[in-house]
């Protein structure tokens, strides 16, 4: 699976190179309101599922521009079968719960839905996060955990978090890498298409959290095939 970075704004290109190169890919692409239908239709016969429509860098963060937002994408993914990804913050998500509720395409939520693990499984708009995955409204992606957590290199305290979204329903949890791990904090002046070193990551230990979240083989293979064949359309 290939997401678009938000650098590239809504040029897939790279994306759809790297899954021909590949040959079994699928990508995630980025779009807006201008995006011809032609392009999603001639996207998603090449291997593309969906968009994420709101990054972390890329906003909107407030409620009524999300919800807008969401509600519009939903719409028209509906026409050409495709999913809605997310990258926001908790306060977003308890604002859009409802319109997730009643989507009538999936919605997979990245990095942990955006938790910080400093401040605890009571954060506000966890909770609703949660109820999303137990209700099978929506995906949580266990990826980034660098990006919720400082406690590197094997991030123990995001592992309640992961605890808590794969007791609630295994069904809808996914992994990701998020190699090759692009920086995308906002520093002061950058622009969304600077390009900055990449955070460096150890990929394997990252993967070999899973055991730690997952103890159980039969849990882990739902989490690494059967949920992103089933979603992706493998």
């Amino acid at each position: 699976m290939i997401v678009t970075p938000s650098a590239y704004g809504t040029d897939n290109s790279a994306t759809l190179f790297g899954m021909k190169a590949h040959g079994n890919a699928r990508g995630i692409a980025v779009v807006n309101d201008k995006t011809p239908d032609a392009d999603f239709d001639s996207m998603y016969r090449a291997g593309v599922r969906g968009a994420r429509i709101i990054s972390g860098v890329s906003g909107p963060i407030d409620a009524p521009a999300a919800r807008a937002l969401y509600e519009s994408s939903m719409k028209r993914f509906q026409k050409h079968n495709w999913m809605i990804e997310l990258y926001v913050n908790l306060g977003v998500t308890s604002a859009i719960k409802d319109l997730v509720k009643a989507s009538p395409v999936p919605t997979v939520f990245d990095h942990f839905g955006a938790v910080q693990a400093e401040k605890g499984l009571q954060q506000p708009g966890f909770a609703d996060l949660l109820e999303l995955v137990k209700s099978g409204s929506a995906y949580v992606k266990i990826s980034g955990a660098y990006r919720s957590s400082t406690n590197g290199p094997d991030y123990p305290d995001v592992a309640p978090f992961a605890k808590a979204f794969i007791e609630v329903n295994p069904d809808r949890i996914l992994w990701g890498s998020d190699w090759p791990h692009p920086d995308s904090t906002p520093y002061p002046g950058r622009k969304p298409t600077d390009i900055m070193p990449m955070f460096p990551i150890d990929d394997g230990r990252l993967l070999n959290q899973l055991p730690v979240w997952a103890p159980d083989p039969a849990i882990r293979k739902k989490i690494l095939v059967d949920n992103p064949a089933r979603l992706y359309g493998f």
